[in-house]
């Protein structure tokens, strides 16, 4: 890192601390009020009841100034989206809407809405939204299909381009967008709601700027090198050395056969270099993930094991970078089929770099989470609903507590569709919904237990999954047993990980979720915790 990048200006030491917080809390504020903007807005029940979106605000360069604490496979990949934009000449007005993988997105359902903040005429920043919009095209319904081999297979695929010109709605696109999809009232809402949220963020950024002037402007300078500088010495007080780490994603939806995920950490001093080199190269299927999709995953891992106080920002990044060879599976060539990297391979990325830093800060890493997003789709064919979910399991034991039971780990952080709502809003009928016992893995610290999900299909439809962990476990650490693997069935039969199944109306579709590994000896367990275990059901039998 140059000198000039490291050394604070004039105008930034002329912000005092107190006004920086008050200003970088702001800053935060208007990030946050986006995402209730844009949830409250909404109409799928994927975005409105599961918030499966991301909000965040960048300043003129294209620098993540604030984020909203959403989804982690979304927020890290955003810079990439507006550096595409930036690429476009952007001017006051416009919104750009993009969803192409090899072009600044992450896979195509993930559609993200970058938009000029220009109070005064001058574009001063970005809005941006990222949405996870529940059908958008392709060859099955909910545009994930487990057997695709190309990127056409999974949906309309839509560089950098202007969805409003210079406040002008751009018409050709939007009907472009319509004709491609199978619900397309729904994703016309749900772009309306992006829309919205983008739009309070102007609104609220102009507020700012006529109470604080140009030091709001200083403020986004300032507010990058605070985290900086505090990500580095959290950096620099860990360990020198390289830190490597292997392992698996299970098959690609075409083939059964590993796909091996290498990672070599570097730490040196206040930075950190991750080197993909030996991972596996791109498959036929659908689990390669774009580079930023890696690069996420990577940057939600330093956070975790720094200060979670620091705010999230540009200024975090920095002292990171990330690499993976061309035409492997973390960075693969078009026309690649991406959909499960984003939501599968990401998880995978993110466990073998939390698996390598094991070494380095052991008080700080978890043992093995689920490991997956457990993607469940459910559609019909004439586009009359789409239903999409990731599936909550066990999160790992960790040094000095056990793991927590039924979350999402990891790259998601959705929650899930209440029963009410899923009952609702579409033909489906959910017959259980329950921890499942003895899935977390033993030890002084026990994992989280996974969950099971069991839902009647009222009309005929399309089923697709794509899941991992069904074979091999999530690892436990320091003596701590593995947590369970998952397992779906439809009808009570076991399907494959990865599968894409036409069910007629009353199947019935069950996913199993992984529980998460245990830390510690079991035998050094609390007995009182063993018993609270049992007592709570968590075991079937102590």
């Amino acid at each position: 890192m140059n000198d000039e990048a490291t050394t604070p200006s004039d105008e930034q030491e002329a912000i005092d601390p107190v006004t920086l917080e008050i200003l970088r809390n702001q800053l935060e504020s208007v990030a946050t009020e986006m995402g209730h903007v844009l949830i409250r807005g909404a109409y799928s029940p994927n975005i409105k009841e599961r918030q499966d979106c991301s909000t965040a605000l960048f300043d003129a360069s294209g620098r993540m100034v604030a984020q909203a604490e959403h989804i982690p496979v979304h927020l890290g990949a955003m810079p990439d989206a507006v550096d595409v934009v930036l690429q476009k000449d952007p001017k006051p007005g416009d919104v750009f809407i993009v969803n192409d993988p090899f072009a600044g997105g992450t896979h195509l359902p993930d559609i993200t809405l970058v938009s000029t903040i220009a109070p005064n005429d001058e574009v001063i920043g970005y809005a941006v939204s990222r949405a996870h919009h529940a059908d958008v095209g392709g060859s099955s319904p909910g545009s994930m299909p487990p057997g695709a081999k190309e990127i056409y297979e999974e949906g309309f695929r839509l560089p950098a381009v202007r969805l409003v010109d210079g406040g002008e709605p751009n018409a050709a696109v939007h009907d472009l967008i319509r004709a491609n999809v199978r619900t397309p009232d729904e994703r016309e809402a749900d772009l309306r709601a992006q829309r919205a949220a983008n739009e309070r963020a102007e609104e609220r950024i102009g507020e700012l700027l006529e109470e604080h002037g140009s030091t709001l402007l200083d403020a986004f300078d300032a507010v990058i090198e605070y985290s900086r500088e505090r990500v580095e010495t959290e950096l620099d007080a860990l360990p020198d050395g390289t830190y490597r780490a292997q392992d698996i994603l299970e098959g690609d939806g075409v083939t059964d056969a590993d796909i091996p995920i290498t990672v070599a950490v570097t730490i040196d001093g206040a930075s950190v270099s991750v080197d993909f080199a030996g991972t596996a190269d791109q498959v036929a299927g659908n689990l390669n993930a774009p580079l930023s999709v890696a690069k996420s995953a990577v940057y939600f891992v330093v956070r975790a094991i720094t200060d979670p106080e620091i705010p999230p920002n540009h200024g975090c990044y920095e002292p990171v970078s990330v690499s993976a060879p061309a035409g492997s599976v973390l960075n693969p060539d078009a026309p690649a089929a991406v959909v499960g990297g984003n939501v599968e391979t990401s998880q995978r990325v993110m466990d073998v770099t939390l698996a390598a830093l094991a070494t380095a800060v052991p008080d700080r890493v978890p043992a093995g989470g689920q490991g997956t997003m457990n993607n469940l789709i459910i559609g019909d064919r004439a586009g009359e609903f789409t239903y999409y979910e990731t599936i909550g399991g066990g999160f790992g034991a960790r040094p000095g507590k056990d793991g927590m039971d039924g979350v999402q780990v990891g790259m998601t952080n959705t929650l899930n569709t209440p029963v009410e709502a899923m009952e609702t809003e579409y033909p489906l009928r959910v017959e259980r919904y329950a921890l499942r016992p003895s899935s977390g893995g033993d030890g002084r610290y026990r994992g989280g237990l996974g969950l099971e999900r069991t839902v009647t299909v009222e009309t005929d439809a399309t089923v697709s999954l794509l899941t991992e962990r069904r074979r091999t476990a999530p690892d436990g650490i320091d003596g701590g047993k593995d947590g369970a693997t998952g397992e779906n069935l439809v009808d009570g039969e076991p399907v494959p990980a990865k599968a894409s199944v036409d069910v007629e109306a009353g199947s019935t579709i069950s996913v199993r979720t992984p529980g998460g590994g245990g830390h510690g000896d079991p035998a050094e367990r609390d007995p009182e915790a063993k018993e609270r275990d049992r007592q709570d059901g968590k075991v079937d039998n102590q």
